[in-house]
């Protein structure tokens, strides 16, 4: 039964990417139902007859959503809530758009979905790119370029489960941190020209007045707008929040039958196989081949493979960055449902995790090897302070919120000093010095 299953998956995905059968799917809605229904129907019997296996994975997926995820998130998830009916996020983006506009070519909106995204971990940097569509504060190219860089896995994830937990190593967290978020970072900065020359990029911001003033009347406007009182503003807050965190569960557990199922028919030693094929010349074993194709659907179950075995350890790192950097299809799933509503699109995000997978394993390399010394003088004070690890999740909620807040400090100071030098600049153009 599991050979032939897993004969009959290999043939789809082969025909799947037929030249024929694309054009099928992507002219004929029929011949995609069909396709995806022959899946689905696969997946059932293969739960039907490996029942205990189905139910240690749905409790292992559970179990992680329940006691990690959950906890986690939720509180950033209603912060973020909070700020945009109350316009902070709209106060934020008059204040960071002289900052914002020229780094990343996002509106000023988008300083808040970044300071989100690096400090809280995925899939929030979607969820509130997905809102700032919904309200009109950014563009859809905006919006593509803004979730395609803010996806990032959290400190708490870096630090504490993989450099300590996986590693045993918490020095390790600063050239894994550091490798991820620089590499993300680097993108954001190339995806500033992603669809430079389209018209709908073009969003000009009123820049008459004082830079506060303007800031200020912006929030109160969106106050007006919204119009619903504290309280209800903070239910619905509470409501949409774990609305959120329960899809997100939900795709915990699917990943995680759908990872052991494809384990019990061979699929995943299948892709096993060509994964190394394609790192064996470059030097890496079969095990961490293992752990890329583990972490190509899952990113923990990846993570925590690639730091066991016998590897060297500039091997496993490397393979680990690349994992969190592609971040798994249980991720990429979290995403696309999220974005559904809008018209923001999933291929952008793919393509920078390829990107970020590359970029991220790249600079790993860099910082356990060559620049060892200098990544652990230059990252380590950024991300790491005393023993890195927070001994409780209130000590992560305060961790991640000081890195929120230095981000908008940071962001704040250059925005502010962004538009010293052109008042500055428009003095001299009035009254040349000569």
């Amino acid at each position: 039964m599991a050979a032939l299953v897993t004969l009959l998956v290999i043939i789809s995905i082969i025909l799947l990417f037929s030249r024929k059968l694309v054009k099928l799917l992507t002219v004929n809605q029929r011949g995609s139902g069909l396709f995806w229904s022959i899946m689905v129907v696969l997946l059932a019997l293969l739960m039907v007859s490996h029942p205990r296996e189905v139910f240690q994975a749905s409790l292992a997926g559970l179990d992680t959503w329940w006691r990690i995820v959950f906890p986690a998130l939720l509180p950033f998830f209603i912060v973020s809530e909070l700020f945009l009916g109350l316009g902070v996020v709209q106060f934020l983006g008059v204040l960071l758009e002289p900052i914002m506009r020229p780094v990343f070519n996002v509106p000023g909106a988008g300083s808040f979905v970044v300071a989100m995204g690096y400090t809280s971990g995925f899939p929030i940097g979607s969820i509130v790119t997905a809102r700032l569509r919904k309200d009109r504060l950014c563009t859809r190219i905006e919006g593509e370029r803004l979730f395609s860089f803010t996806n990032n896995a959290s400190p708490l994830f870096m630090f504490g489960a993989v450099a300590v937990g996986m590693y045993d190593r918490p020095e390790l967290g600063a050239i894994i941190a550091g490798s991820h978020y620089l590499a993300n970072l680097l993108l954001g900065l190339a995806l500033r020209f992603y669809g430079a020359g389209k018209p709908e990029t073009a969003a000009p911001v009123p820049s008459k007045g004082p830079i506060f003033k303007r800031a200020a009347r912006a929030m109160l406007q969106a106050q007006f707008s919204d119009g619903r009182p504290l309280g209800q503003l903070l239910g619905d807050s509470v409501q949409v929040s774990v609305g959120n965190l329960l899809k997100i569960g939900g795709f915990i557990i699917l990943f995680s039958v759908l990872i052991k199922i494809l384990m019990i028919t061979g699929v995943h030693g299948v892709l096993t196989t060509v994964v190394d094929i394609l790192i064996k010349p470059i030097g890496f074993s079969n095990h961490a081949a293992q752990a890329a194709s583990t972490g190509f659907f899952e990113m923990t179950l990846g993570t925590k493979m690639a730091s066991e075995g016998s590897d060297p350890l500039w091997q496993k790192l490397v393979i680990t960055g690349a994992i969190l950097g592609w971040s798994g299809l249980a991720i990429h799933a979290q995403v696309a449902s999220i974005i559904a509503e809008t018209d923001i699109r999933l291929i952008v995000f793919v393509l920078t995790r390829i990107g970020h997978a590359l970029l991220a394993a790249a600079l790993t390399f860099l910082f356990a090897g060559p620049w060892h010394a200098t990544a652990d003088i230059l990252v380590k004070p950024v991300f790491l302070h005393g023993s890195g690890l927070p001994a409780s999740l209130t000590a992560y909620y305060g961790f991640s919120l000081t890195q929120f807040a230095v981000f908008l400090s940071v962001a704040a100071v250059l925005a502010i000093l962004v538009r010293v030098a052109r008042h500055f600049n428009l003095v001299l153009k009035r009254w040349p010095i000569h």
